[in-house]
């Protein structure tokens, strides 16, 4: 099957940085079956490899960020890549132009692009981007990746949504927060219980509308990160800026008091888009590992760094640990929010473009060791995504990323051991597109595989 949509591009002699080569969109959608692939894929694999990102059908796009979300999904069963499929998310905005804020100035929190993360939490699963309300994906046999439509947890998300959620790995809640808008609050917590019903939602006072795009959670504690990244509404392309004057700040809530107060710690003004894990050390202490870029924009790298809150002192140590570049961190999302041994991220650089990754680094969180993956010339992974291969969280499993390789044009799903990824691929599938760069995404077991 092959479609295209109607496409709103226009032909463009000078293409900026973000709609050349793989940030290209690909045009048109695609179902192939029974791929090729080089070595064997574990057969414990049953389930949904996703990954989510921009793929704008305006050549005029301002910024990658504001592209049309779109979902790359492979199905693996019984040792097989049995599928592959791609499909734009079909928002309103997609759909029929909606805008985020109409000619009145109302928001419309069902207008956005989704094209950021996709997550599941009590059977549902949920394309996300930061600005506005997730859409439902199906992923039911013979739909697969249909959208179904936003949702707004039966008219009681009345915010947008990060795009990074956490689900407690020991309640089942899934914890998330939606920010900005043009009156504070500028940030409310929300969080849905293990069924989905969504059941505490929070307006916290912030100074400002700043670019929160990620936050912790641990066992005991939900951590927010007020960063000097601020909005304004007259900035052409991306509304944001670095004022280093806003300051930067880390604001603890518990868990078990959820309408208490927000300690706020100061900590040097710093940007994070994605944290890696963070975990209670004892009654008094939390522990948060980043990766921390000195500012934002530009091509200044991001490093890992690790954060160690003292609610006794009220202080926080910041320290770091690696003087390589870093994104994308991830870790067994089992152990979310859980003192975690190991996990990774990509690393490298494409000069005069921003940071790209390059291979892939796991982290001994412990020891401070590090194992790389390079994965040859001109072939850049995307993130990486850990699949178990029992019900041990922790314990050994699979790194699933995309790989495209610009000496073809291509991509493949490569397959790794997680504890042992400076070896060869134990999979490789090829696939009939390539898979421009992106976001985020998750290996979404089938129920009775591992989980």
């Amino acid at each position: 099957m092959t479609t295209t949509p109607p496409t709103t591009a226009t032909e463009s002699r000078a293409p900026a940085p973000h709609m050349a080569g793989n940030f290209a969109p690909v045009k048109e959608e695609l179902t192939a079956y029974d791929l090729p692939v080089t070595g064997t894929i574990p057969p414990e694999l049953s389930g949904w490899f996703l990954r989510n990102g921009p793929n704008p059908r305006d050549a005029a796009t301002p910024h990658w960020f504001f592209g049309d979300g779109m979902v790359h999904g492979l199905r693996l069963e019984g040792g097989r890549a049995v599928s592959y499929r791609n499909r734009w998310v079909r928002t309103s905005t997609f759909t029929d132009g909606a805008r985020p804020v109409d000619a009145q100035g109302r928001r419309n929190l069902a207008a956005g692009v989704a094209n950021t993360h996709i997550v599941r939490h009590a059977g549902r699963t949920l394309a996300l981007v930061e600005s506005s309300l997730p859409y439902e994906i199906d992923c039911r046999p013979g739909h697969e990746l249909e959208t179904l439509g936003a949702h707004d947890f039966g008219g009681r998300l009345t915010t947008a949504m990060t795009a990074h959620p956490k689900t407690c790995p020991t309640t089942g809640e899934l914890h998330f927060f939606g920010y900005g808008g043009p009156t504070p609050p500028y940030l409310t917590y929300h969080r849905a219980d293990a069924s989905g019903e969504l059941v505490i939602s929070r307006p916290i006072d912030v100074p400002g509308h700043t670019m929160m795009h990620d936050f912790h959670l641990t066992a005991g504690h939900v951590v927010f990160m007020d960063l000097p990244v601020v909005f304004d509404r007259n900035r052409p392309g991306m509304p944001f800026h670095w004022n280093p004057e806003y300051g930067a700040r880390l604001g603890v809530l518990r868990r078990d008091d959820p309408y208490g107060e927000v300690r706020w710690l100061s900590i040097d003004p710093c940007y994070v888009f994605h944290a890696l894990n963070a975990h209670d050390d004892g009654d008094q202490r939390i522990v948060l590992y980043v990766s921390r870029y000195a500012e934002f924009g530009g091509t200044t790298p991001a490093h890992l760094w690790r954060w160690t809150i003292d609610l006794a002192t009220g202080t926080v140590t910041e320290e770091q640990l690696d003087d390589r570049f870093c994104e994308f961190p991830r870790v067994d999302d089992r152990l979310a929010g859980l003192p975690a041994r190991f996990g990774h991220a990509t690393t490298g650089e494409l000069p005069g473009s921003g940071p790209i990754p390059g291979a892939l680094l796991r982290y001994d969180l412990e020891t401070g060791a590090v194992v790389r993956h390079d994965f040859g010339p001109g072939r850049t992974p995307a993130e990486a995504v850990f699949a178990p291969a029992d019900d041990r969280p922790g314990g050994p499993g699979w790194l699933l990323t995309y790989v495209y390789d610009a000496s073809t044009d291509t991509s493949d799903l490569v397959v790794l051991d997680a504890e042992d990824i400076s070896a060869d691929p134990v999979a490789t599938v090829h696939l009939p597109q390539r898979v421009p760069y992106g976001f985020h995404g998750n290996w979404l077991p089938d129920p009775d595989a591992a989980s």
